[in-house]
């Protein structure tokens, strides 16, 4: 259940590559109880996957936060780095190095395309040993924009030099399955640990282990 002549494959990286997903719920929450908003866990949900200038500026206008948004997005990010940079060390999310190694042996082409910050991305890039694996990396920053918005996806797939209609994402969150539909690009939405209350609907497959991936391309089943 791939698009037919398959030709590049853009990832993106919490809850999909790394197990992050839970680690960055525990990090904002501290982070709105320092700022003084209370943020239940339906409205924390709803923000899984997009940037942190998304975030904050939805935060803000919704509880009339006062901070500015620059300071809000400056002491996350500041936060997050400290944090993974402390990791004594990351592992990719299981199946995902046996599914990188068989896409690069078929030739497939792979972006990473997070909205994580570039600095966050080469730390957990450098920590799993993952960065060999991708052709490109696209950061939000870069894109100008953070999912739902399609445009990091965009990037990613013209930075790859392949058309749309031979790309497939990997994402898990909502917000990043909205993003890679408005991109007009297959989706594939991995139902991990850190997916459990996201909206996966509008993807084109849903799976819950890598091997599925995996066993398409061993067995040759590349067609819709």
């Amino acid at each position: 259940m791939l698009p037919k002549d398959c030709r590049a494959f853009i990832f993106d990286m919490d809850g999909v590559l790394i197990d992050s997903e839970n680690l960055y719920k525990v990090i904002e929450q501290s982070l709105f109880a320092k700022v003084g908003v209370v943020i239940d866990h339906d409205e924390h949900v709803s923000y899984q996957g997009s940037s942190n200038p998304v975030m904050w500026g939805k935060i803000r206008e919704k509880h009339k936060l006062q901070i500015p948004l620059d300071d809000l997005v400056r002491i996350t990010e500041e936060t997050v780095i400290d944090f993974f940079s402390s990791l004594p060390e990351i592992r990719p999310m299981p199946g995902v190095v046996k599914l990188l190694e068989v896409l690069k042996d078929r030739k497939i082409k792979m972006a990473l395309a997070s909205s994580a910050t570039v600095e966050v991305i080469s730390i957990v890039l450098a920590k799993t040993g993952l960065a060999s694996y991708f052709d490109t990396v696209v950061d939000c920053t870069e894109a100008g924009a953070g999912k739902p918005d399609p445009a990091i996806f965009l990037l990613a797939r013209k930075k790859l030099g392949i058309s749309k209609e031979k790309c497939v994402i990997v994402e898990d969150s909502a917000n990043g399955i909205k993003a890679a539909t408005a991109a007009g690009m297959f989706c594939i939405a991995f139902n991990g640990p850190g997916a459990e209350h996201q909206d996966q609907s509008a993807a084109n497959w849903r799976i819950s282990r890598f091997s599925e991936i995996t066993e398409k391309f061993v067995k040759k089943e590349e067609i819709i």
